[in-house]
C-alpha cells in the first residue's frame, strides 16, 4: 500500500536512523540521495550514509532532478527513500538562478510525490525553529525549505518530528 512519509527535525536528531527503521520491511528498497560530496567533510558524512544502509539498497545520486528519479525508481522499488529535501532545495538555489525554472522542478517532484504508485519517505530538515538568518539569500533558503517541507506535509500521510532521537507522529498513524 502507498503511503507518503515525511519525517523532520534539527541537526543529528535520527531522520535519517529513523527512515531507515522505516523502510526496512521492504525487500526491494532505494535511497535517493541529494547530497553531493564537493568537500572533504560533506564526502565522510557520505560514507557514514552508505556504511548505515548497507547493501540491501540501490543508491541513486540524484541533486536535481528528483522528480525524475522517482518516476524511475518507482517502476522497480517497493519503497523509497529521499534524503534529503533540504540539501536539495540549497542544491536548487545554488544552480538553478531563474526563481520560476526553481518553481517548476518543485511542482514536478511533487506531483511525482503524488502520482508514485510506491511508499516514499522523505528526508528533511526543519530550519525554520532557530536563529533568523543574518542576509537575505539565507532567509530566502529558509523560507523557501519551510514552505516545501509544507507542501509535502500536506500531501503525507504520516509526519514524523524527530527530538534527540525520539520519533513524534504529528500526522496520521504509526505504521
Amino acid at each position: 500500500m502507498k503511503k507518503i512519509i515525511l519525517i523532520t527535525g534539527g541537526c543529528r536528531s535520527g531522520k535519517s536512523s529513523y527512515a531507515l527503521a522505516q523502510i526496512a520491511k521492504y525487500d526491494k528498497k532505494v535511497f535517493i540521495a541529494t547530497a553531493e560530496a564537493l568537500d572533504a567533510e560533506m564526502e565522510d558524512r557520505i560514507t557514514k550514509h552508505r556504511k548505515e544502509r548497507g547493501k540491501s539498497f540501490q543508491t541513486i545520486e540524484e541533486p536535481l532532478n528528483i522528480a525524475d528519479a522517482i518516476k524511475n525508481a518507482s517502476t522497480n522499488y517497493d519503497a523509497i527513500i529521499l534524503d534529503c529535501l533540504t540539501v536539495w532545495m540549497g542544491n536548487l538555489q545554488y544552480r538553478i538562478r531563474d526563481k520560476s525554472d526553481r518553481e517548476t522542478y518543485i511542482k514536478e517532484f511533487l506531483d511525482g510525490l503524488i502520482n508514485s504508485p510506491r511508499t516514499i519517505i522523505l528526508v528533511t530538515n526543519e530550519i525554520g525553529m532557530g536563529v533568523v538568518p543574518d542576509n537575505e539569500l539565507s532567509r530566502q533558503f529558509r523560507d523557501a525549505a519551510g514552505w516545501l517541507n509544507q507542501k509535502v506535509a500536506e500531501l503525507a500521510d504520516q509526519v514524523v518530528l524527530m527530538v534527540s532521537g525520539i520519533p513524534m507522529i504529528i500526522k496520521g498513524k504509526e505504521s
